[in-house]
């Protein structure tokens, strides 16, 4: 096969040395400039109508080996390095990470955009190019501490561009600046972009070095400092409102700009352009389009109204009322005034049509439904699971459903096997070619696997390959944390962003009853290490409470001689995608036990599937279809149902604290606030999230404690048998195939975006 890169004659030609004189900076250097002339090369996807993926967030991640993969660069890269005495995993460490996103929302959308491009399809995403992301995540007296993220300084991806909007809030104006991130598609000769404004009177300098603490006032410089800045007081909430419309103005005015350079005559604007609305953040998007449409381009009103509900499709991420937006209209009208005129004609739409004041876009008292506006004006609303997609229809959505039903579907969300098997497990990817051969690469058909689950050969060869994987997340994790984990430990592992319905908590509370088990004299066969990672936000109290107590737990069990050889925590500082790629292929157990009904889909328990790991779960979100996929024999589920959860939210019968009375219950929580470890800790904050869990318990950890310590338990000993194990692990990537994001992208496109 011909060399498609020679990086010996390059290092020769640029640096004078060969590649194995250079050093890790400078061929990190080298490669970048390799692929980014490579993608600035590569011509944009092209066709009539264009998506724009709008979102709030996009967790690019690193994006060197990602890209090199999509480029059919990577293992030849990783081959003349190794050759020449260096290590690609340890050039990119070099990288700095992007952080334009925090969790699922972000993770998936790039995934998406990933997967856009591979498939070939024109379709950019939109966002903003946040300068300290959300935060950098920081541990001082086990308690979080959230520093500003300092990413921009040593960014090489970025391509600025000379396009250039000026944004008009009520009693001022600002100008943008546009910024690309190319996307290569994996096996295309196209490529996309993600497309990051920037605020050209932007100002670091108001952020402190050790806070992020600054002038939220200062809107002429703070618009695109970091992502959700804290909403706890008005000042942050307006300051979020006058984020987004930044980000949807610019946003509107590409749109408009490109579909014209290509020749639309703005009526017929939706037969060139496509708007997915990623949840509500860039729901105004909506009503800008139609004032430009109006006020600049002299369309009617009722004209640039249909036009712009046959372009905007809208998906909903969460049941979550914080995460279905409400903004007063005051404030809109404050931050936006011609924008908040049209939100109050649409209302008013709405009103003639339907008389039911449940779908009304402005409430009684004034405030306006984000969501509403997506349902009402346009053309598509999709959930991200069938459960999901289910519980919007039948009980959150009901009354648009009833009215609408065409438009809504499900779109099962799915993962990029780019990043989530090619980059970060390398090992099982060869193993997969030399099984089934390599088509999977490119159609993400794993089933063939399904015929190997008891052939030696093959499940011999997992064990090497998650093996080589625990090797390299012990070594990740005592470089970065400083934690040793046992060689035979298994590896249970809970990383998400943290929330009281993903139930941390309760894994916390069953640690405490592990701990108690093995103080009895119940020793273990195999130590056990729980890892957890994720951030908190900066106003949510509790969570940084559950942040607290798992800290301290993990400092109380390392300090006891008697436990600490079987049992470990360990929560990753700043986790990000970098963090997973490490964790992920090394995890035995994924923790997948959000409240059912709360969860929308998950990404993580796709990515955990697709590398081997067994998943522990309530029947939430895409656990439903995993478990339908695998059979009951290869998951194991807990908890009560969705319906049963919701049925206790609608009678309000839920009583936190009858089942915190149960003895076996009382005795874990009560430990939280026992004298010697309220000694270790900080005793308000334990004493905060003991009251909370055992008085009101919102998302009821304590309703499903006792099955899921009886089923966690059980996996354990499942463990034991390691060919069994193995069975179970290998029918797991089988049907991994499932939740690839291009199965997804594909849905989207054939049934939503109709780009080709």
């Amino acid at each position: 096969m011909a060399c498609n890169v020679d990086l010996n004659g390059i290092s020769e030609n640029k640096l004078g040395v060969t590649l194995a004189e250079a050093s890790d900076q400078q061929i990190y250097g080298l490669l970048m400039d390799e692929v980014r002339e490579r993608c600035a090369a590569a011509p944009l996807n092209d066709g009539k109508r264009k998506l724009y993926y709008i979102s709030a967030e996009f967790l690019i991640g690193k994006l060197l080996s990602n890209n090199l993969i999509d480029l059919g660069l990577f293992d030849e890269v990783r081959a003349q390095l190794a050759e020449a005495g260096h290590d690609l995993g340890a050039i990119e460490e070099l990288e700095a990470e992007p952080s334009l996103g925090n969790g699922g929302l972000g993770r998936l959308a790039a995934c998406f955009l990933d997967s856009i491009a591979t498939l070939g399809l024109p379709g950019d995403g939109v966002g903003l190019n946040y300068h300290y992301g959300l935060f950098h995540q920081g541990f001082i007296d086990n308690q979080q501490a959230a520093l500003p993220d300092e990413w921009l300084a040593e960014q090489g991806w970025l391509v600025p561009e000379e396009r250039t909007y000026t944004v008009e809030f009520g009693d001022f104006s600002v100008t943008s600046k546009l910024y690309d991130i190319d996307v290569p598609g994996y096996g295309q000769p196209g490529k996309n972009r993600l497309r990051l404004f920037d605020l050209q009177g932007v100002d670091d300098e108001i952020v402190p070095s050790d806070s992020i603490d600054f002038d939220k006032l200062a809107l002429k410089k703070n618009l695109t400092l970091f992502l959700y800045p804290d909403d706890s007081d008005e000042d942050g909430r307006m300051l979020r409102i006058y984020q987004q419309y930044f980000m949807v103005s610019n946003a509107a005015q590409l749109i408009i700009d490109e579909a014209l350079e290509r020749g639309s005559n703005l009526r017929d604007l939706d037969e060139y352009a496509v708007v997915q609305i990623n949840d509500t953040h860039p729901t105004m998007v909506i009503p800008e389009l139609i004032r430009l449409l109006t006020e600049k381009h002299g369309i009617e009103f009722d004209e640039a109204v249909g036009i712009v509900s046959r372009m905007a499709a809208y998906t909903n991420h969460t049941i979550l009322a914080e995460a279905l937006e409400k903004w007063p209209l005051k404030s809109l009208q404050k931050v936006a005034p011609r924008m908040a005129d049209v939100i109050v004609r649409l209302d008013k739409l709405a009103r003639a049509a339907h008389d039911d004041p449940r779908v009304a876009i402005i409430d009684e008292n004034d405030v306006v439904h984000m969501a509403r506006i997506d349902i009402h004006f346009g053309y598509s609303i999709n959930g991200v699971a069938a459960l999901h997609t289910e519980i919007l229809k039948n009980t959150e959505l009901r009354p648009f459903y009833d009215i609408y039903p065409e438009k809504f579907s499900n779109k099962t969300n799915g993962i990029t096997f780019r990043r989530w098997l090619m980059g970060c497990n390398p090992e099982l990817a060869a193993l997969l070619d030399d099984a089934i051969g390599t088509d999977w690469r490119r159609t993400g058909d794993l089933t063939p696997l399904a015929a190997l689950v008891d052939d030696a050969d093959t499940l011999s060869r997992f064990g090497e390959v998650k093996a080589a994987a625990k090797t390299r997340m012990r070594s990740f994790l005592t470089r970065t944390q400083g934690a040793k984990i046992p060689e035979d430990a298994i590896i249970d592992v809970q990383v998400k962003r943290i929330h009281e319905y993903k139930r941390q908590q309760m894994n916390a509370l069953y640690i405490i009853w592990k701990y108690l088990d093995i103080k009895n004299g119940n020793i273990p066969a195999h130590p056990l290490t729980i890892v957890f990672g994720g951030k908190a936000a900066p106003a949510y109290v509790i969570a940084q409470d559950v942040i607290h107590l798992v800290l301290t737990l993990s400092q109380w069990i390392a300090n006891d001689p008697d436990v600490a050889p079987y049992l470990q925590v360990v929560m990753i500082e700043n986790y990000n995608v970098s963090a997973a790629e490490h964790v992920i292929p090394a995890a035995d157990i994924s923790e997948q036990i959000s409240l059912a009904s709360k969860e929308a889909s998950g990404t993580s328990n796709m990515k955990f599937m697709l590398n081997g790991a067994l998943t522990l779960c309530t029947l939430d979100g895409a656990n439903v279809e995993i478990a339908e996929l695998v059979g009951d024999e290869n998951i194991y589920t807990f908890g009560a149902s969705s319906q049963q959860v919701e049925k206790l939210y609608a009678d309000g019968t839920y009583d936190a604290a009858a089942l915190y009375r149960r003895p076996g219950t009382k005795l874990l929580v009560d430990f939280m606030t026992s004298p010697a470890f309220m000694a270790t800790g900080n005793a308000e904050r334990l004493q905060r999230l003991h009251d909370d869990i055992a008085g009101k318990d919102w998302f009821m950890a304590l309703l499903d404690l006792e099955e899921y310590i009886q089923k966690k338990e059980e996996v354990l000993r499942d463990y034991e048998d390691r060919e069994a194990w193995g069975k179970k692990a290998l029918v797991n990537i089988a049907q991994a195939g499932a939740f690839s994001s291009d199965r997804t992208i594909a849905q989207y496109n054939g049934e939503i975006w109709h780009l080709k």
